[in-house]
């Protein structure tokens, strides 16, 4: 399976130093700048695991959690923000959200993040008389 991420973020330097980062680390990155671009990019590719930035012009990664994980249930999806509440981490999960990360972004948390959710989606993966959970 290749291990696939999206990164949606209207700030340039935050998706080229996640993609740098997540690459070198084995993971097929695809960056865009709006919801809007992503849900395109959607169109186009599967992605298991996705970070979304909170705060973009275009629509709020809130909004674009719930539009994706309507149609892929089982993707990972990460809340990216440098805005910090109590509120917005109770908005994130309602919306679908697996987990919430602040910025300035900690490189080995979100390696880590990605790494657990593909073990899962491995674990899923293997279990006897089950396909896939996520489409590939």
């Amino acid at each position: 399976m290749e291990k696939t991420v999206l990164i949606v973020d209207d700030a340039a330097p935050v998706r080229e130093l996640l993609a740098s980062a997540l690459s070198k680390r084995g993971y097929r990155i695809t960056t865009v700048e709006s919801a809007q671009a992503a849900m395109a990019a959607l169109k186009e590719n599967y992605f298991h695991v996705m970070f979304i930035d909170l705060h973009m012009p275009d629509m709020s990664g809130v909004e674009l959690c719930e539009k994706i994980r309507r149609n892929y249930p089982l993707a990972f999806m990460y809340a990216m923000t440098a805005y910090v509440s109590i509120f917005a981490l109770t908005e994130c999960r309602q919306a679908g959200f697996d987990d919430y990360f602040v910025k300035p972004v900690n490189i080995d948390l979100f390696d880590r993040a990605a790494k657990e959710a593909f073990e899962k989606i491995k674990r899923w993966s293997s279990r006897p008389g089950t396909a896939s959970p996520v489409a590939t």
